[in-house]
Formats: C-alpha cells, sequence, structure tokens
C-alpha cells in the first residue's frame, strides 16, 4: 500500500505571523533610513562645507572693500600734496641751483608723525580740558585786572598774568568789546583751540563769556613774545644765539604744518608773526591767536575767498590783492619770519635807507648770494652761527617769500629741511663734549 507523504501546512497562524514579521522589518527599515538620512555624516559635512564656503566669499568681500576705500581715501587726501610737492620741485630745483640747500626726506619723520628723534616734542593730552570760568573767578586771580599784571597789549584786547583757583599760573586776555567781529574772534579762537591739540600751539585752558565780558585764559609762557626779544631794546631781552634761532624757526614750521596738514580741516592762521610766536621757560617756541584763523579748502589748489586782515609786512601778495587765501599764504607770513630770525629786522622800517623799507623786498635778491647772505646776518650774533646752516635756511625763507604761491613749498618741505640742520648742530655739540672730557 502507498502512503501519500505530501503534508498540508495549516495557512492561517502561520500566515498571519509571517506577514507581522515582514511588517516589523518593513518599520525598523524605515525607521533605520529615516534616522541616517537626517543625520548622516555626509549631510553634516556638506552643510559645514557650505556655511564655511559664505563665510570665506563674505570675508574676502569685505576685504577688497576695505583696501578700497583706504586707497581711495588716501588718494584723495594726497592728490593736493602730489600735485603741489610736484610743481614745487619742478620750478624751485632752478629757483635754488646757487644754493646747497637740498630737501632730503629725514629719518626724523616716519609715518606722518613728526615728533620723532631728539628735536621734538611728545604730544602732552590735555587731561584737564577746556574749562569755564567766571569773570568774578579772573578778577580775584589778576587782582582786579591789575596794570601792574599786564603783560601785552594787543590790537582786541589787553593780556594779563594772573593765577587760577588751583594755583595754575595762566595768561588771561580781556578783550575789548568790538560787536560782532570781536564775539566771531572770541568764538573762532574758543571753537578752534578746544579741538586743536599740539606741542606747538600755546593751550587754552579755559574761557569766559559772563553776560557782556569775554576773556580767554592759556597756558603761561615767562618769556614772552619773539618780537620783544628779537625787536626791543637789546639790554632789556636776553639775546638769541643762533641754534636758539633755528629751533624757535622749526617749532613755528611744526606749528604750521600741524594746522595746515594734520588738523581735521586745513586751518589758515592768517596772522602768522613774530608777536604771536610765544617762548617757553626753554625758549621753545608755540604760536598763539586765533582770532583771524580761517578753515581752509580741502580741494586741489583751493582757495578761500575773504576779507584782507592781518598784519601789513605779512601779507602774501595775492591775499593782500585779492583776498583769495590759501595755506601757502600762512608760509609767505612764516618766511618773514624767518628774516626777522636772520636778519634782526622788523618787516617795515621807515627808518631805513631808500630800499630798505620793506624787508622782503630788500633780502629777495640777497639770499641766493652766499656774500650777501652773510651782510645781512643779524649784527647782535657777533659772528657767531654756522655759515652752512645760514646759507641753506636763507635758500628756505627765498622759497617761502616767493611772489607766486606755487613756488612756495608745504610747510612739510620746511620741516624736512630744518630737521638735518638742527640734528647736525646737536652732533656737532656732542662731539666737542666729548673732546672736552678728559680721558683717564
Amino acid at each position: 500500500m502507498e502512503v501519500n507523504a505530501t503534508t498540508t501546512v495549516p495557512a492561517g497562524p502561520p500566515r498571519k505571523n509571517h506577514t507581522f514579521i515582514h511588517h516589523y522589518h518593513h518599520l525598523h527599515s524605515e525607521k533605520h533610513y529615516h534616522s541616517h538620512g537626517h543625520f548622516s555624516f555626509k549631510t553634516i559635512l556638506i552643510a559645514i562645507i557650505f556655511v564655511a564656503l559664505i563665510m570665506l566669499i563674505f570675508t574676502i568681500f569685505m576685504v577688497v572693500w576695505l583696501i578700497r576705500r583706504q586707497k581711495s581715501s588716501k588718494e584723495n587726501g594726497t592728490s593736493k600734496d602730489d600735485s603741489e610737492s610736484r610743481v614745487l620741485h619742478d620750478k624751485t630745483n632752478r629757483l635754488m641751483a646757487s644754493t646747497i640747500m637740498s630737501f632730503d626726506s629725514s629719518p626724523d619723520v616716519k609715518g606722518g608723525c613728526l615728533y620723532g628723534g631728539n628735536l621734538s616734542r611728545t604730544p602732552t593730552p590735555k587731561f584737564r580740558g577746556v574749562q569755564v570760568f567766571t569773570y568774578r573767578e579772573l578778577e580775584v586771580g589778576t587782582d582786579g585786572f591789575d596794570e601792574a599784571n599786564v603783560i601785552g597789549n594787543e590790537a582786541n584786547g589787553l593780556m594779563y598774568k594772573g593765577i587760577l583757583s588751583d594755583g595754575t599760573l595762566a595768561a588771561i586776555k580781556l578783550l575789548h568789546s568790538e560787536g560782532k567781529q570781536g564775539e566771531r574772534a572770541f568764538r573762532i579762537e574758543v571753537d578752534l583751540l578746544s579741538q586743536l591739540c599740539s606741542p606747538y600751539l600755546v593751550e587754552l585752558l579755559g574761557y569766559c563769556a559772563d553776560q557782556h565780558h569775554r576773556l580767554l585764559i592759556f597756558e603761561y609762557m615767562p618769556n614772552g613774545t619773539l618780537q620783544h626779544h628779537l625787536h626791543s631794546h637789546k639790554d632789556q631781552t636776553q639775546l638769541l644765539d643762533w641754534w636758539t634761532r633755528m629751533r624757535i624757526a622749526l617749532d613755528c614750521a611744526r606749528a604750521l604744518e600741524f594746522l595746515h596738514e594734520h588738523a581735521i580741516s586745513p586751518v589758515i592762521h592768517r596772522d602768522f608773526k613774530s608777536y604771536n610766536v610765544l617762548l617757553d621757560q626753554n625758549f621753545r617756541a608755540k604760536v598763539s591767536d586765533f582770532g583771524l584763523a580761517k578753515m581752509g579748502s580741502e580741494k586741489k589748489n583751493g582757495q578761500v575767498s575773504t576779507r584782507v586782515l592781518g598784519t601789513t609786512g605779512y601779507l602774501a601778495p595775492e591775499y593782500a590783492s585779492t583776498g583769495k587765501l590759501t595755506t601757502k599764504s600762512d608760509v609767505y607770513s612764516y618766511g618773514v619770519v624767518l628774516l626777522e630770525l636772520l636778519t634782526g629786522r622788523v618787516p617795515v622800517d621807515i627808518k631805513r635807507p631808500p630800499g630798505e623799507h620793506v624787508l622782503v623786498s630788500w633780502a629777495l635778491p640777497r639770499l641766493t648770494n652766499r656774500e650777501k647772505v652773510v651782510e645781512m646776518v643779524d649784527p647782535a650774533l657777533h659772528g657767531q652761527y654756522s655759515k652752512k646752516a645760514l646759507i641753506q635756511v636763507a635758500a628756505i625763507a627765498a622759497m617761502c617769500i616767493q611772489p607766486e604761491a606755487d613756488y612756495r613749498p608745504l610747510m612739510t618741505d620746511v620741516v624736512q629741511s630744518l630737521i638735518p640742520i638742527m640734528r647736525n648742530q646737536s652732533l656737532s655739540s656732542s662731539l666737542r663734549f666729548q673732546k672736552q672730557i678728559p680721558s683717564h
């Protein structure tokens, strides 16, 4: 008998179980797929690379923008100086062919900083700031504005020596009541000197605008004005020797350079003269009196049209005749002061023989002649000066007082020319001192 070995397997429960297992594996696979799909290493890496790429592109864009902005600013700021310097060198090379003076750059002038080296003074910040005083405080400090305390009589007011409430010695200027012009000069001086900070400008300590009173309070300069030492009776003043005069010339040049080149906007002094150069206890010079100062134009060869104000003998020809004012007008005035330091003469002296009344007219044709330059030197120096330095400084003066403004140098050029002269003097003095020390 044959037996059928084929067995029929029941379809119910085993099929249900198989479906459950299949469904479980399907869900597990989807869960595994989704979890790895959202947090896979490859996805994170792509995201990081994408963010880094965006940051890199942004950084490159910012660097390029900053470089272009800096370059544009530098070109705008220096285009005027570069153009004027090219004109200056082209024209003055012919003028100065007979002299040994050259305008080489100085190691003391680095990165636009004019305070380096042993010949300069480090700017001191104004810790106290400009203060406001009452009229009563200043009246007490000057003993009721006693005549015995008058140290200067200027066109727009009297200068008194006084002591402030904290014991500070100060120069107190009591301005005359001159209507709108006096008020304008007062406001200009307060506004300008409150913003300008240089060791070559007389510091404004404070002011008083109490009712109708207008006063300015400055740091006290014990040795008075340069004009007093050059033109007063010699027995009443301390003689300024040659190198003291040269140091004063450099200090003044740095003051004007600061105003023209390093102030927020160019400032034209408009009344630079020996009376407005004050001397401290060490006979270092500072420039004062900004009542006539004018903000200059920042445009290339920019001019400012204004009323002709200033002092006869110091006014640049183009300004005196047309009222067109530029920084080169100050350069001319500086040249006149330089002539005063060299010759000891005043700018205008009708007591002199014919042809010598006006200092500039008399001096200009002589400044490039070595023999005549020696004859021009202030007799009060008694021959105690450096002939080499004299010729160089005379050449600088000749350039500054040129009738045409384009021929005059920038004050930066003047500073760079005077620094080597003073440095050579310092080296010579050092060598002489070493020779005087006995060897053991």
